[in-house]
């Protein structure tokens, strides 16, 4: 009921991910108009068609064309990508003929994407560019299988778990972040057992991964905690790959040792449950779980728990769930877009905080 990512966005995102160097929205202006403009921070320049009226009657395939052409003179790209909004697929319009007709000498992939395709879940439109990359010959056909399982798998917690549950979730800011970090602190500096589950989702990880990214002999040197995250530098696109293996080098800089892998940054859906299986006998008193915390089987742990979620809609959902504190950082997309670096999180950095306090 209330309002969730379209799959135009997520359309866009993914083409982001294959590296394409510009992409045409073939609508109106104002469609998907945040994302488009959050875009241009990693490097991709996102164009549109500008559809008006008239085309909603007439068509707009030679404003394409035209739009296709003026694009591959502006910038010289390699890769490019077509997405469709509500507007242009809803009359039909022909984007593969539109991209014949322009005739570029680089790659152009047609995502005839839409806000209602399928069932609406944003997914439907990162599962359209990975088939449509395929039949372009941009990623092989077993790397688009892999991700398209793990993105069906994304849309199952979020029906069951997260916030795609189809009732109406207020949004929720969470707990104090003061009083979660004291109590962090407090549990490593009195000799508790604690875990760090990160569980991210590509670029959010440089957020979430500075909730770690601290000197734990700042605390108890002698109580370091467990570190499981899901920062495979093997698995995935190579942007998502670089992602992983920027992390992994920025916090073994600062000393922190991850304990555990357990995939890449595109697997989330199937980490949490990972993590899980890896900690369930390491009698642990707290587990802080950041990222996509829904995706880990928090209910199988008797230990206090946190989660750090960058969804005010999903605060409510991980109480239900069973965590017993939940904190919410905001604009996690915005903060990490064009970045290499882990940047400060808001929670990461009222641990630092507190930290400083106590010493």
């Amino acid at each position: 009921m209330h309002p969730r990512p379209s799959p135009i966005a997520a359309s866009l995102y993914t083409l982001r991910d294959m590296d394409v160097d510009v992409i045409i929205m073939h609508g109106p202006h104002g469609c998907c108009f945040r994302t488009g403009r959050l875009l241009e921070s990693d490097g991709v320049r996102v164009l549109t068609t500008s559809m008006a009226e008239n085309d909603f009657i007439l068509g707009a395939g030679e404003k394409l064309e035209n739009t296709l052409i003026k694009a591959y003179d502006m910038f010289n790209p390699k890769l490019m990508g077509v997405v469709g909004t509500c507007a242009s697929m809803i009359i039909g319009e022909d984007l593969k003929e539109a991209i014949s007709n322009a005739d570029l000498d680089c790659t152009v992939i047609p995502v005839e994407s839409h806000g209602g395709f399928g069932e609406g879940d944003n997914t439907e439109g990162a599962i359209m560019v990975l088939d449509s990359a395929v039949e372009c010959g941009v990623i092989p056909s077993d790397e688009a299988e892999r991700q398209i399982k793990m993105l069906k798998k994304a849309t199952e917690i979020e029906k069951t778990r997260g916030m795609a549950q189809g009732e109406y979730i207020k949004p929720n800011f969470g707990d104090n972040k003061e009083e979660v970090a004291k109590k962090l602190v407090s549990a490593i500096k009195e000799g508790k057992k604690v875990a760090f589950v990160l569980n991210a989702k590509k670029e959010t990880s440089y957020l979430f991964a500075d909730i770690v990214n601290f000197d734990y002999a700042d605390v108890n040197g002698d109580n370091e905690p467990i570190v499981v995250a899901n920062l495979d530098e093997n698995i995935g696109l190579t942007r998502i790959r670089n992602h992983a293996k920027n992390i992994k080098n920025q916090l073994e800089s600062t000393n922190v040792n991850v304990d555990c892998i357990t995939g890449g940054l595109d697997e989330y859906p199937e980490t949490g449950k990972i993590a899980a299986e890896y900690l369930k006998d390491k009698d642990l008193d707290m587990i802080v779980v950041f990222g996509v915390p829904h995706a880990f089987p928090v209910e199988d742990f008797d230990a206090e728990t946190i989660a750090i979620t960058d969804g005010p809609r999903l605060v409510e959902p991980l109480r239900k769930l069973g965590y017993d504190n939940v904190v919410a950082e905001l604009d996690a997309h915005s903060k990490t877009l064009g970045t290499n670096e882990i940047v400060y999180s808001d929670f990461g950095s009222m641990i630092r905080s507190v930290i400083d306090w106590n010493k």
